[in-house]
């Protein structure tokens, strides 16, 4: 359970750095390697580690503290999920869900605020500048970003909120669909989204699948 929650945390707070990334590269792009040096990195990398550790260790300790009085202790789940794992509980879990919530909302929800807020900053820059090329280039540096957003967050947000509101009207099936699609879609579809948005991956994959027909440069 630590781990997952801890990475999944981690993740999101890797989708926020790249959006103050992309903000900086298309607004301030002669000042960018001054101001994103080597040690503004690994601090930024760093505090988000610590940030996902110290926000999920209280709930492994409220989860591990509950009396576990079942026959069984198999959670209808493939993975620990803090939720799955605590309404095994015959205790009140009230404690455990509302900080559950409150630690989503202050690694997501935050995330989310600041993603929107450097994104509202990016378009106002975007929509400011007459060239239109510069307007296309800037677009299509942003759009890889926003697909891994949408894929990471769409069903993450949907995880988190019906266990807590939704737990009688949606079914353990499909609770389990979107908590696996939420750990896992993410990872797969994010090589794929930066793949097409790269140049020399692209060229390569076409090459890969036409055969090696397809024209390549003098020095390759």
């Amino acid at each position: 359970m630590f781990f997952v929650h801890t990475f999944t945390g981690m993740e999101s707070g890797v989708l926020m750095l790249m959006s103050l990334d992309r903000y900086l590269a298309i607004c301030y792009p002669l000042r960018y390697a001054s101001i994103l040096t080597n040690p503004v990195i690994t601090t930024a990398g760093v505090v988000t580690f610590l940030r996902g550790v110290m926000v999920i260790i209280p709930v492994v300790v409220f989860t591990k503290r509950l009396p576990y009085c079942h026959h069984t202790n198999i959670i209808p789940h493939t993975y620990c999920d803090h939720m799955s794992v605590v309404k095994l509980a015959c205790a009140s879990i009230r404690v455990d869900a509302i900080y559950g919530l409150v630690a989503a909302l202050v690694i997501g929800g935050f995330d989310i605020l600041c993603i929107f807020v450097t994104y509202a900053m990016i378009l106002r820059a975007v929509v400011s500048r007459s060239s239109k090329e510069a307007c296309s280039k800037a677009f299509s540096t942003c759009t890889a970003h926003i697909c891994a957003i949408i894929i990471s967050y769409t069903p993450a947000l949907f995880s988190i909120l019906a266990h807590r509101f939704g737990s009688h009207h949606i079914t353990a099936h499909t609770h389990i669909l979107i908590a696996n699609l939420y750990l896992l879609l993410p990872p797969m579809l994010n090589t794929i989204v930066y793949g097409v948005k790269t140049k020399q991956i692209r060229e390569r994959v076409l090459k890969l699948f036409s055969g090696g027909k397809a024209g390549s440069s003098p020095g390759a």
